[in-house]
């Protein structure tokens, strides 16, 4: 059982461009992505890029970074690519870092880690409880209910589920996007047909479902701070230097 991160980053991002190489303190945000993901029990970490200026970036801190097709629509396709090269073929299990959340928490990456090596689920994600009730009416928050055994039920962007009978002890929680899955299953990815479900919600976990697939959603107690704008850049560089945070 080996288990591959990847770090999939882009440059030319419509949001925010060239994200991954911003300054934080002194290093790039694609240094404290890997840096951090680098302490998680996992069997080897690689960047995924399509972006020369990037590529050159982790080969200069010493990190471990292939390229890859620029007409990548997404990140989950872009690993599809690196999973299939020789290098990464003996692989059978992988953990999507997203690359934008330089304060990535490992102890997440290992709960979907262990998960895997002990139960072999064939897809894996994370929730948090919401505590704010304006986290749980906000449709940019997704949220998802699990059956007992841990597997999604549903994801939306509605609260769910609708409380007909109040249940005080009733926790809400939101999905956290941080996935493992087997190679195995995104080499079959492609072959998944469209969901009606997925369209409407615009979330593409569901089509996972709707084709029969389960999906694994373990608790997590840790908070990232995702950066999706300049705003969010400073907040984060605000956090690192009130709680001195360096990057070993």
């Amino acid at each position: 059982m080996k288990i591959l991160g990847v770090i999939p980053a882009r440059y030319a991002s419509t949001r925010f461009e060239g994200k991954p190489l911003k300054d934080i303190c002194g290093h790039s945000m694609i240094e404290w992505v890997y840096k951090r993901a680098k302490n998680a029990d996992i069997d080897e970490l690689v960047v995924a890029t399509d972006d020369e200026r990037i590529f050159e970036a982790v080969k200069n801190f010493g990190g471990n970074v292939v390229m890859t097709s620029s007409e990548h629509e997404n990140g989950t396709s872009r690993i599809i690519e690196v999973i299939n090269k020789n290098e990464f073929k003996n692989y059978d299990f992988v953990i999507n870092i997203q690359g934008d959340e330089p304060l990535i928490d490992i102890e997440s990456i290992n709960i979907l880690a262990n998960n895997y090596r002990n139960e072999k689920s064939e897809i894996i994600t994370l929730k948090q409880e919401i505590r704010e009730e304006r986290e749980i009416l906000n449709p940019n928050i997704v949220k998802v209910i699990t059956d007992f055994n841990e597997n999604a039920i549903y994801f939306s962007r509605l609260p769910i589920p609708y409380e007909r009978n109040k249940n005080e002890n009733f926790k809400h929680f939101r999905h956290i996007g941080i996935y493992g899955y087997t190679t195995k299953f995104l080499n079959e990815l492609k072959n998944l047909r469209e969901g009606v479900l997925e369209k409407i919600e615009s979330l593409e976990q569901l089509r996972f479902m709707e084709n029969g697939h389960k999906i694994k959603v373990l608790e997590t107690k840790s908070s990232v701070i995702g950066v999706d704008t300049e705003e969010d850049l400073k907040e984060v560089i605000e956090f690192i230097e009130k709680n001195g945070i360096k990057l070993d």
